[in-house]
């Protein structure tokens, strides 16, 4: 046990360490796509200023047509800037420690929401240079912590089990008891309905849709088309205090994932043993019946003869 909170305590203190270096670096850059938009804007105004000037007043189709390219060509630039990541908040208001924190927490552990990345050359190096050291610290952590968490859960299920069945008598073996599928299933649905009201509550997304961010989330799959705390426009200390609680609630839901995944594995290799055996059993009796039938037929022709 003192190995998994070591290990648990040494990747929550990698991601403070990634946390504090990602601020620090990205805080340096500049954010000069404001500044693009503004002078593609003034640019394409001029473009349509001149297209007016050109086409007669009572020549509406051409310039109709002529202010469609423009808008069109003015839609094509500034799409290629949101492509970059671009935001009308600065860099100190996007790479928050709390922002970064979930940044560092999304890469370790492969969810990647993509909705805040490095801009700066050092920001990319460095987050190549954490995701090698991270992500196997990651999946130690989560197999260590899985494997504590299981024995915790198989511990207390089966106290219960032995509360609610009879006793069984000193004469008999003891039954192995498996922690079920199912358990694990009502576990990891529990915890996601309950992060499905929090979120719901907090962010003011439909209940689906927070069920979708939870599931997305845990499975490390991060769409990031909903990420908590990036919608706070107003109350910055919120979407702080919401982005540090979704990396608890994130962080703790891993260690479960891996906790029913290591319960589950135990499982499906003990139902998978149990049909090796039965299997080995039939094949054992359809010898000895045809063996039994050999000797039989044998019997009866030296009777015959």
């Amino acid at each position: 046990m003192c190995t998994q909170v070591g290990l648990g305590a040494l990747v929550f203190g990698y991601t403070l360490v990634g946390a504090v270096s990602f601020m620090t670096l990205e805080q340096k850059g500049v954010n000069i796509e404001p500044v693009q938009i503004n002078e593609k804007r003034e640019e394409y105004l001029v473009k349509l200023y001149e297209v007016a000037l050109k086409h007669n007043i009572f020549d509406v189709d051409s310039f109709f047509s002529d202010s469609n390219a423009v808008l069109r060509s003015y839609q094509e630039k500034v799409v290629e800037i949101f492509k970059y990541g671009y935001s009308e908040r600065s860099v100190n208001d996007m790479w928050t420690f709390s922002a970064a924190l979930m940044y560092s927490l999304s890469v370790i552990t492969m969810i990647g929401y993509g909705n805040l990345v490095p801009r700066t050359s050092y920001g990319k190096i460095a987050t190549v240079v954490y995701a090698l050291f991270g992500i196997p610290l990651y999946v130690l952590f989560f197999l260590n912590v899985g494997d504590a968490l299981a024995g915790s859960f198989r511990w207390i299920y089966r106290k219960m089990y032995k509360c609610s069945t009879q006793p069984e008598d000193a004469d008999e073996i003891p039954k192995r008891i498996i922690v079920p599928s199912s358990a694990c299933i009502w576990v990891m649905i529990i915890y996601v309905l309950a992060g499905a009201a929090i979120f719901s509550a907090w962010e003011g997304w439909g209940f689906l849709d927070s069920i979708y961010f939870c599931v997305t989330s845990l499975c490390k799959i991060g769409m990031g088309d909903f990420v908590p705390g990036t919608g706070t426009v107003y109350n910055e200390a919120e979407g702080h205090s919401k982005l540090v609680l979704s990396y608890i609630y994130i962080f703790f839901g891993l260690g479960l994932v891996a906790m029913c995944y290591n319960l589950m594995r135990e499982e499906i290799r003990e139902k998978v043993k149990n049909i090796r055996e039965d299997f080995a059993q039939c094949v054992e009796d359809t010898r000895l019946r045809i063996i039994e039938c050999c000797k039989k037929i044998r019997g009866e022709q030296e009777e015959y003869y």
